[in-house]
């Protein structure tokens, strides 16, 4: 397998991931080899099949919504680079970590707050928190116990009284969220 990642991954490419990603190449080569496993086609790329095929992902109940962000608007492929953009985000903060970076606080939580807005207009409705909310909590909780959750959280965090969450107010909300422990995987050299 090891032949095959240094025909198919050259050290150019390495080189520029790392910039854009802040994997470090050893990180790179065994994401590759994971990317190329999923790739049971071996057409180098993947499709929202293959990555159900993570058994992690698989059973947690937003793995469409986390599938879906891999997946640029209209396509129905990720490209090993594209995969590794998506995955930067999950990397963990550091004391150096930029605010530019793709990893940095606000790149985590706009990653969350695009899997809470379902329908990609900008915002979180209450409609919005029933998908999600129903998904997390499935039959637990019943119709009526989410609808006031979500009620009650669009209370909270609605500023400006338009009966939505907007970007700015997710992120103001989420202040005191500790992002490092919530949304950080710890990818193995």
């Amino acid at each position: 397998m090891g032949s095959k990642v240094s025909l198919d991954l050259q050290d150019e490419e390495i080189e520029s991931i790392q910039k854009e990603t802040g994997f470090s190449p050893n990180q790179i080569i065994r994401l590759f080899t994971r990317f190329t496993s999923l790739d049971k086609e071996e057409n180098g790329f993947l499709s929202r099949d293959s990555f159900l095929r993570i058994p992690e992902l698989a059973i947690n109940p937003l793995a469409d919504r986390i599938v879906e962000s891999f997946f640029e608007k209209g396509h129905d492929h990720v490209n090993f680079r594209q995969f590794m953009r998506t995955l930067a985000v999950f990397r963990p903060l550091t004391n150096k970590t930029l605010e530019t970076a793709v990893n940095s606080r606000n790149k985590k939580l706009e990653f969350v707050f695009s899997l809470y807005d379902s329908d990609n207009d900008g915002k979180i409705s209450k409609k919005d928190l029933l998908d999600i909310l129903s998904l997390m909590v499935g039959a637990n909780i019943s119709p009526d116990q989410l609808s006031y959750i979500a009620e009650r959280t669009i209370l909270e965090s609605d500023k400006d009284n338009d009966r939505s969450i907007s970007r700015e107010e997710f992120l103001r909300a989420m202040d005191a969220a500790n992002c490092n422990t919530k949304m950080s995987v710890r990818f193995l050299d």
